[in-house]
Formats: C-alpha cells, sequence, structure tokens
C-alpha cells in the first residue's frame, strides 16, 4: 500500500465488533488513492456505477471513498463522485445510520464523526444527516436494523422515524425493485427479531405500498407475527419463517404476494406447500392409502424426502401453537416416523418388474401406483 494511502475498516464489521456481535464481513474505504493506483496493485474492479475493488488474496471488498448527490427518483437516482481528495468523513456522511458510519484504522482508532459509538450505548437509530430521507430504500434498511438489534434495546430515534415517513409519503417507494424488496427482507427475516421488520414498515406506513397484500394480512386478526416471534425461537431459515408467517393463506394469495415481493421459486414453492398440505400433512394416520399416497406423491417425498420432513417440522410448531384442531402427537419423532414408514415402502416398490411383465405406458404408471399403494396400506 502507498506511503499516501489510508484504509479504513467501516460499517457493520466496525458496528458489530463494538456491540459485541460476531463480525462476518468486513468492507473496506480507501482514502487517497485512485481506481488505477488499485488496479496496479492487482485488486479487481466490480462496481460498475463507483469504484469497488477486490484484494488480490483476501477478496474482501475496497471502495474508494465516495460522495453521492441526488440526481433522481428512486434508490438509483444519484450520481456517485469518487476521487483521491474525497475525505473519510465525506464518505461516512453519505451513509445511512450513525452506528453504521463509524471508520477504524489500521492502528485500530475509531473514526466517529457523527457519534454512532454514543447511538451504540444508548442504543439508538439514528440518521447521519437528512440526506436520509433522499433513498427510499432506507426506508427497508432502518426496518432490518430493528429487527437486527432489537434484542439489544435498541429502538429508532423520533427525528429519524418521521423522515422515513416524509420518505414513504414521497412515494418514492414505488421505485425500489421488487428483487432488492425481497434481499432486504430476507436478510431480516434471518435476524433474531424478524418480526419487528414488519410492525416497523407497518408503523411507518411503508408496507401497505410495497405489498399490500401482506399489509392486510399481518393487521388481521389471527396475529401472524405473534406465530412468526414463535417460530424464530425453532427455525432459523427465512424460508422456514415465511412459510409459517404465510400459512394461512391459499394459494392465489401467497402467488400474488410472492409477485410482490419477487419471491425465489423454491421460496414461493415451499409457503405454498405449507399452506395447501399442512392439514392433510398432521392428519396423516388417519387417512387411507391412497390419500396418503396422493400426499406423499404432492409433497414430492417419493423423491426428495427431505422436504416433506421439513414441512412436518413446520406443522409441528403450528400443532404447539394451537394453530391446528389435532389429537396429541409428539410431531419431532411419532409423526414424521409413521410417514416415513410409508414412504420407504413406496420408494420400494420398483419398475422392473411390472417392466419384466411386458408394460409400459400409461399401465406402467397405473401399476407403479397400485403397488405403492398397497405398500403403504401394508405399513
Amino acid at each position: 500500500m502507498q506511503p499516501n494511502w489510508q484504509t479504513y475498516i467501516v460499517g457493520g464489521a466496525v458496528r458489530d465488533r463494538l456491540l459485541g456481535i460476531p463480525v462476518y464481513d468486513y468492507d473496506h474505504v480507501v482514502v487517497g488513492a485512485s481506481p488505477q493506483d488499485l488496479l496496479d496493485l492487482g485488486y479487481t474492479q466490480v462496481g460498475k456505477d463507483f469504484p469497488v475493488f477486490l484484494h488480490p488474496t483476501s477478496k474482501q471488498e475496497y471502495a474508494l471513498a465516495r460522495t453521492e448527490r441526488k440526481a433522481g427518483r428512486g434508490y438509483t437516482g444519484f450520481t456517485v463522485f469518487a476521487a483521491a481528495d474525497v475525505t473519510l468523513e465525506q464518505d461516512l456522511q453519505r451513509r445511512d445510520l450513525t452506528i453504521n458510519a463509524i471508520a477504524e484504522s489500521t492502528n485500530g482508532e475509531l473514526v466517529d464523526p457523527y457519534g454512532g459509538q454514543q447511538d451504540i450505548q444508548q442504543g439508538v437509530l439514528r440518521h447521519v444527516s437528512p440526506a436520509f430521507s433522499e433513498d427510499p430504500l432506507r426506508v427497508l434498511r432502518l426496518a432490518r436494523f430493528h429487527a437486527h438489534l432489537h434484542h439489544l434495546g435498541f429502538s429508532i430515534a423520533p427525528e429519524t422515524k418521521a423522515l422515513a415517513k416524509q420518505l414513504v409519503d414521497s412515494g418514492e417507494l414505488q421505485e425500489i425493485a421488487k428483487e432488492r424488496l425481497w434481499h432486504e427482507t430476507q436478510k431480516a427475516m434471518r435476524s433474531s427479531s424478524p418480526w419487528i421488520y414488519f410492525t416497523t414498515l407497518l408503523e411507518l406506513g411503508a408496507l401497505q405500498q410495497l405489498s399490500p397484500p401482506l399489509a392486510k394480512l399481518l393487521q388481521g386478526k389471527k396475529n401472524p407475527l405473534g406465530l412468526l416471534q414463535a417460530a424464530s425461537s425453532l427455525f432459523t431459515e427465512a424460508d422456514d419463517r415465511l412459510a409459517i408467517l404465510l400459512q394461512a393463506l391459499n394459494k392465489p394469495q401467497i402467488e400474488s404476494l410472492g409477485e410482490s415481493l419477487r419471491l425465489p421459486k423454491n421460496t414461493l414453492q415451499l409457503c405454498v406447500q405449507l399452506s395447501k398440505h399442512r392439514r392433510q400433512i398432521t392428519h396423516y394416520p388417519e387417512l387411507k392409502a391412497e390419500q396418503k399416497h396422493t400426499l406423499l406423491n404432492n409433497c414430492g417425498a417419493l423423491r426428495n424426502p427431505q422436504r416433506l420432513k421439513r414441512l412436518v417440522k413446520l406443522c409441528g410448531l403450528l400443532h404447539s401453537q394451537g394453530q391446528m384442531e389435532l389429537p396429541e402427537l409428539n410431531f419431532g419423532v411419532s409423526l414424521w416416523q409413521q410417514i416415513e414408514k410409508g414412504l420407504l415402502a413406496a420408494q420400494q416398490i420398483s419398475s422392473q418388474g411390472y417392466i419384466s411383465q411386458g408394460l409400459q405406458g400409461k399401465a406402467l404408471g397405473e401399476a407403479i401406483k397400485a403397488g405403492q399403494i398397497a405398500a403403504i396400506a401394508q405399513t
């Protein structure tokens, strides 16, 4: 590194270390360098809109210090200026929250021009500057950090909440790409308090604009956020938690919501399957053999048993929370053991024996199905 360059660790790594939270990702800002300076040292440029580089060995991100100026609508409507004469303080000023605007030098000295350490001590989420209201994506980030740090007693500063509501009223939330909406929501769903993400967005009036179907669900009488809170103590995957949150909706409703959030295919499929099959799964011991076979087939369990096992665990939570009217069952052991017996029996039915009998096409498929149903009935 050149003597006139200065590098700093910034953002989440500094924040989480001060909070005593494990640090997994490190971002760096470089002050006093040009893009060519980093390229000459073997860094790889990855940012198109502003200069971000990957270290040649560690592959950690290094971004040139930069400033931003509002030039249009939405979270992409900014003109970025990165140059060697941009100061660290100028770079930190463009960040969203004070707790994310702390830098650490190579010798461990903290640079905190906007009071981030004090806000960490007081448990406050506070904007760095009035420019907070220029970027609609910051409403989602504010809600996500509230969910991330709620268990540590963090709250949102009243003046920051006012700016966020101003952003909502501007209508610019509609400029957020659906893919980015799910990106932020997925991170929030993995946090320690995902239900806080939604309560914050509802309070700000943001969710009503971003996803009216989801806002309507959460404002209903069945307290789905309470169910999400219970799920968060047992499940860490965002997909599992979301499936629990949406389980009371029907398939068209989930698909509509999936479109508004741009849910990935696998996430959407898990949510639909839990909604559609949760009662049959929990009442599996009472089903007839043909009904059991249909359930196993519809859940894709004959090809992928783990998918159904995952659904059984989710149904176990619903039962424990009084969401299903069921006989007493130990969902962790008893229900899955019964399902697995039938599943293993059906998987033992081979097509080879029927083929050797000369069966093919539709007749072959019907014979295999009949054999699987008979095997399930014997269990």
